[in-house]
């Protein structure tokens, strides 16, 4: 199985992935280390990415992704997966995926915390813990695209993080 954490930034990807994968005693992988360094410094001088930016960054969590479900381990992935299509490439990691059907063994888990986004990205960036500066959370607000029938579990992030773990492993298994 892969769950991939998703929501925008400042959601609680890191910080709930890595606790879900010591749970589930398997890897945590977090999106942002495999950006190339010109999807970096691009975010860091506040440009939002664009298609292009992405897709090559996609197809290669997917990739990695797919390394570890052939392996038949488990992979928790913190990736922002804010668009219909590039959640379809991602669960294009599971070899036997339909395209479309949303029967998978990639699960996607979206962390809900509008309320506190900003207040999170703020505290980050000025402890220089992120590349993400505050100016483009509208823009990934901007391009989520959730539909309830796509099989998407949606999680309140402002709750304890042990909270949402445990609704996530229900959801999972």
């Amino acid at each position: 199985k892969a769950v991939v954490i998703m929501g925008v930034s400042g959601a609680g990807r890191s910080t709930i992935g890595q606790i879900l994968a010591k749970v589930l005693n398997c890897d945590f992988l977090d999106a942002d280390d495999f950006h190339p360094q010109s999807n970096k410094e691009k975010m860091r001088q506040g440009i939002p990415l664009s298609d292009e930016d992405r897709i090559p960054w996609l197809k290669m969590l997917r990739d990695v992704l797919r390394e570890i479900l052939v392996a038949i381990n488990t992979a928790i992935l913190g990736c922002s997966s804010l668009q219909t299509h590039y959640r379809e490439i991602l669960r294009s990691a599971d070899p036997d995926y339909e395209p479309g059907s949303y029967a998978c063994v990639v699960k996607f888990v979206l962390l809900d915390a509008p309320a506190v986004l900003a207040a999170r990205l703020e505290k980050r960036v000025a402890e220089g813990k992120h590349f993400m500066p505050v100016t483009l959370l509208q823009s990934q607000l901007d391009l989520l695209q959730i539909h309830d029938s796509k099989r998407i579990l949606k999680d309140d992030a402002t709750l304890s993080p042990q909270s949402t773990v445990n609704t996530i492993t229900s959801f999972i298994f």
